[in-house]
């Protein structure tokens, strides 16, 4: 199996209709086991990662994920992309767990008959069997974080993106997600606001006000992003 490749071309996003731009062009080509990415609120992080599985499509130029298109093969693509939203909530839908990656497993056209077993097993592998009959909104933040994560691991997509998995997780919750992310085979790019988060990762970049203002190494990475932020706090250089 190829590595793993996403590459931007030159993809810009404006909000319509008045046409903001809320990502200037991006080129980029991403083959890192790990891809982070920081910066500030709002400065389009999310934008970038909803990119990459066709949750978003550019206004222009365009996104290709081991070549396939996001505009003309955004199914296959998605077949290919898992995402993970920030707010586990969002993809927990189903009454229980099990029942949330048994309807995931539908998507790999898996026997009814099969798909419980199978969904025991997804949940044994992440240490998440004793919450397969339990409502999403009787757990803690973490366990739902976790319970999203293997949902989506599921259909075993052969890259992982995740929109700041760990912002709304305690001290031990995120390290749990931290570890798991950083045991997966598959290709991961995510967001955070942890910077030392951002410091596992193999490649980081810093988005601000829509445009790439760094990408290389973590350590210089994060130096520049808090450059970046105490330049344009009250009183910064």
């Amino acid at each position: 199996m190829s590595a793993p490749v996403i590459e931007f071309r030159r993809a810009t996003v404006r909000a319509e209709p008045e046409g903001r731009v809320l990502l200037h062009p991006v080129e980029l080509t991403l083959t890192e086991q790990r891809v982070g990415v920081i910066g500030p609120n709002g400065s389009g992080k999310s934008t970038l990662l909803r990119l990459i599985n066709g949750l978003l499509l550019p206004s222009s130029g365009s996104v290709a994920v081991h070549g396939m298109d996001t505009a003309t093969m955004g199914r296959r693509v998605r077949r290919s992309v898992g995402f993970v939203f920030t707010d586990p909530l969002s993809q927990l839908v189903m009454p229980t767990g099990r029942e949330d990656v048994e309807l995931s497993l539908r998507t790999r056209r898996i026997p009814a008959a099969d798909r419980k077993q199978l969904a025991s097993d997804v949940l044994a592998r992440f240490g998440l069997e004793h919450l397969a009959d339990r409502s999403s909104y009787d757990l803690s933040g973490g366990e739902r974080q976790l319970l999203a994560l293997a949902v989506v691991l599921a259909v075993e997509p052969r890259i992982l993106v995740a929109d700041e998995p760990t912002t709304l997780l305690d001290l031990r919750n995120d390290a749990r997600v931290r570890s798991l992310v950083a045991g997966l085979d598959q290709q991961v790019v995510f967001t955070t606001h942890n910077l030392d988060f951002a410091l596992e990762a193999d490649r980081t970049l810093v988005i601000d006000d829509g445009r790439i203002v760094f990408d290389g190494p973590p350590p210089d990475a994060v130096a520049h992003y808090r450059h970046l932020v105490g330049s344009a706090a009250p009183g910064g250089a």
